[in-house]
């Protein structure tokens, strides 16, 4: 399995970024309250950071050679990272959206903008996260043998 590029992730923040804009344009220019993250959203990302380098940890563990672990659930943890990384870029690129919308209003509302800011911090810290948690499932490199084709 091959580990999670960069330009997918720009690319998903980007998506997040130019949706989450038209929708709150779309929605303010329609008269209906615009989206904003509530700080839940921020504080459930931060935990799921925490339970992806939780779950990771014993898989790199196994990859130094402390202890031994079912390969089974490596390969869980590195979905489940690879997932993460992704949906935490879409959701800062929303947030940051979001953000980029308020900001450009002539008045400022400060609580959802907050609230927005804080939700842009905690998905980038999820995207963290999930690639340190992908990088400690890889398998070290295998060690070159003695033996040599002729």
């Amino acid at each position: 399995m091959t580990r999670t590029r960069p330009l997918t992730l720009i690319v998903a923040a980007l998506i997040g970024v130019a949706a989450a804009f038209a929708l709150d344009t779309v929605l303010a220019m329609r008269g209906i309250a615009v989206l904003v993250p509530p700080v839940s959203l921020a504080v459930a990302l931060v935990l799921i950071a925490a339970v992806i380098v939780a779950l990771a940890w014993p898989v790199r563990r196994a990859a130094r050679g402390e202890r031994r672990i079912d390969p089974f659930y490596a390969l869980r943890v590195v979905v489940l990272a690879k997932a993460s990384a992704v949906a935490g870029a879409l959701l800062a690129g929303g947030a940051a959206g979001i953000l980029i919308y308020l900001l450009t209003r002539a008045v400022v509302p400060l609580g959802s903008t907050v609230a927005a800011g804080v939700t842009v911090v905690a998905a980038v810290m999820l995207v963290i996260a999930a690639l340190v948690g992908e990088h400690w499932c890889a398998l070290p490199p295998d060690e070159p043998t003695e033996e040599t084709p002729a």
